[in-house]
């Protein structure tokens, strides 16, 4: 009864009643109590009447909560529909809204007890703002300013208002507004700023109440990054802020200011305000913090205001240095002012606080980079100037100048460099490399899980260490052995100390030159070798291991040049192999991965002083080595590294031999499982054999890895009867599920039959994969797998198919291309309806065969077209339809896949003879689902291949390619002239119907910007950018995936400007054959 009375809006709203249901909804009463009430406020929310009730329920109830859901209702009416309500209407909200705020703020009282319920309103008059001003509210800011002289709390409430204008236009507009509304505000705010301006610095000089400065000073801080630059330095503006710096309760709001003024940069003409700044500044920041202080320290034992402090002072001194360094390196009197504010920031690079570090370190990385380009630009003058700032044609004669200055330049500042080089040896961050961790109860154990922000602090601290080193080789090495002849001597011993320095001897790998590297790392491996034998403690020697390994790892180019010591460093890591603490053998693993990877040849050609090669030496001791190692380790180690290092032969007959002695073991286990099955097929049943056939299977994977087509004598050896054991294995599995229904697919025994299935279809992939494109190896291996791999796909039950199946056919035909196109009928046959039926019942079953199913189509699609053409029209729709399910997927690389494989069909399609039969079939279903996906907010991540589907059809029906019409000559009465007329009537409508809240003319407006960029794809882009701003479906979200694209570019060309600098990529990542002859 009550819930009826409330959902009728043709009288005023019952507010007590309202508030008895918003009670209910945030009370502690039942469930269903909660449940109902959410019920009748959603429905009155969705109720497009509900809004004019709104004036009527602020008036009348004296709950919070009511009110915010009044708010809440008004807010979406703002944001959707506002400019579809009657002038009246508007004006009436907007002189309410503007009452109620000025009313609560004129007095003390009111003011502080409302202070939510204000807040809020504010929030929704700047939401009004943002339609209504500059164009139907012209008065906005001379009524604002001369409210805000009638009373200090109502100034204090303009100010936050202010602040809330400056925050919507300048900081969250991009994705809420399009780019012209956006250029309209800023302008308006620009030349209004005048009154603003006055009534800022009139509170500052007047007033004595400290709310009201806060305020003020806030909504300043809001402002400083935009406002013409005369305001600032024209004015007493920054004598003012600096007057109240000294003040506690005003410093660290005057400091945010003082950071925003630091951090523009226009040109040198306000270069001695900024001196004179930095000067009165730095005088008033030695009483407030001497120069004597421990800043870890204070900082550590501060309040919050205290630290506040610290991390507002370090963002002031980076901002300041970034855009004005240079002005402070003119005068001997500046630069001691500069000097001591660099000594400032690297104690505060100390302070044990993740966020105000990144600051730091951000700043260093970019400082030392400065330095180090025009170090490394030096033979390059022009640049080097350029670098410098000088911008003056370079005359003969100049450049030994040049170079003069800098070095000046670079002996200024080699004093603050040596220390941030032991503050980055301090404080380096943990690798990824590095599996052995401290726990929190100072226990060493194994890594469970990476930390992204660590990686991100290691890749910048490296990359600043590096160019520290460039800068000067022989303090980086000479503080680096200093520190470890301390550990030695057991003065500065901590797990810590001997981490992070070992961390930055390996980071710096490749930036000294190779003579001065080998004697480096001669004296650190000998000393740390000497300082694992005199350490006792499990513990200490784990910590030590993991440090030497890291180290080795990171230096192959040494390794190479020195076989000796690269034998001495393998069998260490075989004795680490041997140690059972936990991470360690990992550890040892993977470094001995990323030596034989960059070593490989080493180990095959006989040694000076040695009988035959490594590799020889150690598959005799195999069995020994890897005594102690888990059955994954196993695996990498012998196949892997020992595959590498075959793979490195180049005399065949050796090779075969090698990798018959490395699979001797399984084989010979092989063949008594096969021998014993030939008996009794019963023996392959029993669950300890299973494992060994999947061990053995394992096995054979990771060496195919690394072999790839060098493997085919040892697959050949098996395939036939690994076929045959598949088949059983899937009947047994089929029989299983059959009798014990779904819930047999989860017991124990059938899993570990399934493993066998998957492990044999990952080994042929991999191999075929691997191997090199030779056709007769498809032709060997493909036909015999017909039956017991494609038919048992599909004869099994849906929960026995194996996903492998599809991606296994996939790697084929994208290696073997047009070849197999006679096959595509059979794949079909047995792989597609059945898969169908699997993955479209709902979005969430079997997530590994829907990608592995997209892939293979998207294979046929590529390489094998024609055999689509042939499909019959039924089953291209069945195609056509799964493709349309894939991009609505909210699964990312499903609808990447399906729209990927979308772009190929269109294309395929446009260039075959059925292109005016297929797009008068699809060509509105297309369009129609893209622009669904792309106007909901769950596909952002696809918005680029949107794009491209979008632009591939309008292209389309612009190029006269399609010469017959789009729409259906016997139902449609109308005979447009074109197909772009045709298109372009049905997109208009097909929006406008999709987007009430949208006028025609905007849509149309949309519509003909589509057709006429369509062939520009940026312009094509930001304008369905626009667009979907416009529509309001995008409003108050993320929208970076949007931008995704321009993102891309960017970190491509970051990647080749660290190629150019020696070390900046680690010589183990460098993708390069290393010819170590």
């Amino acid at each position: 009864m009550a819930a009826e009375k409330l959902r009728d809006l043709s009288q005023p709203i019952d507010v007590a009643l309202l508030d008895a249901t918003v009670a209910a909804f945030y009370g502690t009463g039942s469930k269903e109590e909660r449940t109902a009430a959410d019920q009748i406020l959603r429905e009155l929310q969705n109720n497009p009447d509900m809004w004019l009730q709104v004036v009527h329920i602020l008036q009348s109830t004296q709950n919070l909560n009511t009110k915010f859901f009044a708010l809440q209702v008004l807010e979406g009416v703002i944001k959707y529909r506002w400019n579809a309500l009657p002038v009246e209407q508007r004006d009436g909200m907007k002189n309410y809204i503007s009452e109620v705020i000025v009313q609560l703020s004129s007095n003390e009282a009111s003011f502080r007890r409302e202070r939510l319920y204000v807040n809020k309103l504010n929030i929704i008059l700047v939401q009004v703002l943002k339609h209504e001003w500059p164009a139907r509210w012209r008065s906005f800011i001379p009524d604002l300013v001369s409210a805000a002289k009638t009373s200090e709390t109502i100034c204090e409430n303009c100010m936050a208002i202010l602040k809330l204008l400056s925050e919507e236009v300048f900081d969250f507009s991009r994705g809420e507004m399009t780019q012209q509304k956006i250029k309209e505000l800023k302008q308006s705010l620009n030349s209004e700023f005048q009154l603003i301006h006055e009534l800022c610095l009139y509170v500052l000089s007047a007033s004595q109440r400290t709310e009201l400065i806060r305020a003020t000073l806030a909504t300043l801080h809001a402002f400083l990054s935009w406002i013409p630059l005369g305001y600032i330095f024209e004015s007493p503006l920054l004598e003012t802020l600096l007057k109240f710096f000294p003040v506690p309760s005003y410093r660290n709001l005057t400091l945010q200011c003082l950071t925003e003024v630091a951090a523009l940069n226009f040109g040198d003409f306000y270069n001695l305000q900024y001196v004179k700044m930095y000067n009165i500044f730095m005088v008033q920041l030695q009483s407030i913090l001497p120069t004597t202080t421990n800043i870890p320290e204070a900082y550590a034992h501060g309040s919050s205001e205290e630290q506040a402090f610290i991390q507002n002072l370090a963002l002031f001194f980076t901002s300041f240095y970034k855009s004005h360094i240079r002005v402070l390196e003119s005068s001997q009197e500046n630069i001691s002012a500069l000097l001591l504010g660099l000594e400032y920031l690297i104690g505060i690079s100390y302070v044990d606080d993740t966020e105000v570090f990144k600051v730091c370190l951000d700043y260093w990385n970019s400082l030392v980079l400065e330095l180090f380009e025009a170090h490394h630009n030096l033979d390059n003058p022009a640049v080097a100037a350029n670098m410098m700032g000088l911008q003056i044609p370079l005359i003969p004669g100049m450049v030994d100048g040049l170079g003069s200055q800098l070095l000046q330049r670079r002996q200024l500042y080699s004093g603050p460099m040596s220390k941030l080089r032991l503050l980055m040896i301090c404080r380096m961050a943990k690798p990824e490399e590095v599996l052995i961790v401290e726990d929190e109860n100072g226990n060493i154990v194994r890594e469970t899980m990476k930390d992204n922000d660590v990686l991100v602090q290691y890749k910048i601290m490296r990359e600043t260490l590096i160019y520290l080193s460039h800068l000067d080789h022989e303090d980086t090495e000479k503080q680096m052995l200093k520190k470890l002849s301390k550990q030695l001597k057991g003065e500065d011993w901590t797990w810590n100390n001997l981490n992070t320095l070992c961390w930055a001897i390996g980071s710096i790998s490749g930036s000294m030159m190779e003579e001065q590297e080998n004697r480096f790392l001669v004296m650190v491996i000998r000393d740390l070798l000497n300082l694992c034998e005199i350490t006792k403690g499990k513990d200490n020697k784990a910590v030590i291991a993991s440090n030497i390994m890291y180290v080795v790892g990171q230096y192959p180019k040494f390794l190479r040049a020195h076989w000796k010591f690269l034998k001495t460093v393998v069998n260490k890591l075989f004795e680490f192999m041997h140690e059972t603490h936990p991470g360690v053998q990992d550890m040892a693993c993977d470094t001995f991965l990323k030596i034989v990877q960059k070593c490989k040849r080493k180990f095959v050609i006989i040694q000076v002083g040695e009988n035959e090669p490594f590799v020889s030496e150690l598959l005799s001791g195999l069995p020994s080595t890897i005594a102690d190692l888990e059955p994954h380790q196993i695996h990498t180690f012998m196949n892997l590294y020992v595959g590498h290092m075959i793979q490195a032969e180049s005399d065949p007959q050796k090779r075969d031999e090698y990798l018959q002695r490395l699979m001797e073991l399984p084989n010979q286990k092989w063949a008594e499982i096969i021998g014993q099955a030939r008996q009794s097929v019963d023996f392959l049943k029993d669950q300890d054999v299973i494992r060994t056939v999947l061990n053995i299977l394992q096995t054979n994977t990771s060496v195919a890895t690394s072999l790839g087509t060098y493997f085919l004598s040892q697959i050949t050896l098996i395939f036939l009867d690994m076929l045959n054991v598949y088949r059983m294995y899937s009947e047994l599995i089929s029989n299983s599920i059959a009798e014990g229904g779904p819930f047999a697919s989860k017991t124990s025994y059938v899993k570990l039959l399934r493993s066998v299935k998957r492990e044999t279809l990952k080994l042929i992939e991999t191999f075929l994969d691997k191997a090199e494109d030779q056709p007769q190896i498809g032709k060997q291996f493909v036909p015999p797998m017909m039956d017991p791999v494609l038919g048992d796909y599909a004869r099994n039950v849906p929960d026995a198919r194996e996903s492998e199946v599809l991606s296994l056919f996939a790697t084929i035909i994208n290696k073997y291309k047009g070849a197999m196109i006679e096959d595509v009928p059979r794949i079909f046959e047995a792989s597609f309806q059945c898969t169908l039926e699997m993955i479209t019942k709902n979005f969430e079953d079997y997530p590994e065969h829907r990608l592995k199913f997209f892939s293979l189509l998207r294979a046929i699609a590529t390489h094998c077209f024609p055999a689509l053409i042939r499909l019959s029209s039924q089953q291209l729709k069945l195609v056509m339809d799964s493709i349309i399910w894939a991009f609505r997927h909210t699964e990312r690389n499903i609808a990447e896949t399906g729209l990927n494989l979308l772009l190929e069909m269109l294309k395929n399609f446009q260039a075959s003879e059925f292109c005016n039969q297929f797009y008068r079939t699809y060509f509105l279903t297309i369009e129609q689902e893209i622009f669904a996906v792309l106007t909901d907010t769950f596909h952002k991540p696809g918005f680029k291949l949107h794009v491209l589907v979008l632009q591939h059809l309008f292209c389309l029906v612009e190029s006269g390619a399609l010469t017959e019409p789009l729409w259906d000559v016997s139902t449609v009465a109308y005979p447009y002239p074109n197909n772009t007329m045709f298109v372009r009537e049905y997109t208009i409508k097909l929006l406008s119907t999709s987007f009430p809240n949208m006028t025609t003319s905007e849509v149309t407006q949309f519509v003909t910007g589509l057709f006429e960029s369509r062939n520009d794809l940026s312009t094509f882009k930001n304008h369905i950018r626009d667009f979907l701003v416009q529509s309001k479906e995008f409003s108050a979200q993320d929208n970076k995936d949007l931008y995704a694209e321009e993102a891309a570019a960017q970190r491509e060309r970051e990647r080749q400007r660290m190629l150019s600098i020696p070390g900046l990529i680690a010589p183990n990542e460098i993708q390069d054959e290393m010819l170590d002859s």
